[in-house]
This record gives C-alpha cells, sequence and structure tokens, in this order.
C-alpha cells in the first residue's frame, strides 16, 4: 500500500492498514511530528475502541479495550535510552499475544521487535498532506 491522504480521509486509511495488515504487530516509522499518534488513535476507533487515546511518551504502553473486548497495546519509545529499560517492562511479552501492538519509534528497540511485522512508514508531504506505505 502507498497512498497519499489528509486527515479528511485518515478513517479511510486507518480501515486499509487493518485489511492490509497481514500481522497484528504495526510498526510506526517517520519523523517527529508526521501523524503516527494521529493515525494510531484512528486505527484505534476503527477497531472499535472508545477510551480516551493519547501518546503513551511516559508511560511508555497504553492499553485500550475494543467494544468486542480484544486489547490493543499503543507504545512510544521515544524517550528509551536503552533497550535494557523496555526489557524489563517485559515488552516482549506483550508482543507475543494475540493484541494489536502499535509501536511508535521502533527503531530504538530493534533488537527486541518480533520479527514478523508491519511496517508503516509516514512522510509529510505538505502541511496537510501525507504520504503512507504500508510494508
Amino acid at each position: 500500500m502507498n497512498k497519499n491522504y489528509t486527515l479528511s480521509n485518515i478513517n479511510k486509511i486507518a480501515k486499509d492498514i487493518i485489511k492490509n495488515s497481514e500481522h497484528k504487530v504495526l510498526l510506526f516509522h517517520g519523523e517527529m511530528g508526521v501523524g503516527k499518534t494521529t493515525l494510531i488513535k484512528e486505527i484505534c476507533k476503527v477497531l472499535g475502541t472508545n477510551d480516551v487515546i493519547s501518546s503513551p511518551t511516559f508511560s511508555i504502553v497504553n492499553e485500550y479495550i475494543t467494544s468486542k473486548n480484544d486489547t490493543i497495546y499503543h507504545f512510544d519509545f521515544y524517550r528509551i535510552n536503552n533497550e535494557d529499560e523496555v526489557y524489563n517492562i517485559g515488552v516482549e511479552d506483550y508482543f507475543y499475544t494475540d493484541a494489536w501492538c502499535l509501536i511508535e519509534w521502533p527503531s530504538v528497540i530493534k533488537n527486541l521487535l518480533p520479527l514478523i511485522t508491519n511496517n508503516i512508514y509516514l512522510t509529510k508531504l505538505d502541511d496537510e498532506q501525507r504520504n503512507i506505505q504500508l510494508k
């Protein structure tokens, strides 16, 4: 999947990601301010959670429950200094569940990530448009 989008069609992009993802571990790549958290909020909404979605920058992981009682884990590793910090919270236990794992800044913990994931690359084209590539 390789598409350009704006906030007005982010719901369709979120649905496309869910439909086209071969795995439930999604790695979000992109510079600061490109819209990773905004897209994750929409994915969580499409998956059926009514929880308030916020960036887990300080908590590292937020857990959301969907209307079908499924779990979504939202990770933000931006503030992590080394992989030991993440390893000590048992991050691998999260990754090997049947839950959706939505991961911002995955390059920070590259040695701890599962081998089978979906990579989502976001690029800012201008103030309104973004490009998304799902690999």
